[in-house]
């Protein structure tokens, strides 16, 4: 019998300054499908879910006095996301021409992965990674 504190799921919710820029950037760049959104009266996204591939993930729109800030308004993000792909330089190149910087390339590691990092227009950092094969 499972333990009544054990979670039946866990994702991310990304706090973001303009949800539904964000949702777009998303849908583009990780080719992202939108499974829900929830908006506020006034349009204020409070809600919104995105799959990608077996990755699930939300955003909220930044409100500062309820505690929900941006990496933008915090000056960073201390989250790194990290996705596990078939194709790491492909989506790099995705994400930046959607507006993406790339803080580290996309590049073979001397411990088995090609790897790179990149930061997001809304600030969040972005660990893309693929397994090289031998």
């Amino acid at each position: 019998m499972p333990d009544v504190a054990s979670p039946r799921a866990a994702f991310p919710r990304l706090i973001v300054r303009d949800a539904d820029a964000a949702i777009g950037f998303f849908e583009k760049a990780l080719g992202a499908r939108l499974i829900e959104r929830f908006a506020e009266p006034g349009g204020r996204v409070a809600f919104a879910r995105l799959a990608s591939g077996y990755f699930t993930f939300s955003l909220s729109e930044e409100v500062p006095e309820w505690g929900w800030t941006s990496p933008i308004t915090l000056g960073g993000s201390p989250v790194l996301m990290q996705l596990d792909l078939d194709d790491c330089g492909a989506v790099a190149a995705r994400m930046e021409a959607e507006g993406a910087e790339i803080v580290i390339s996309i590049k073979d590691r001397p411990y088995g992965k090609r790897e790179g990092r990149l930061r997001d227009p809304f600030g969040h950092l972005w660990i893309l990674s693929q397994e090289l094969t031998t």
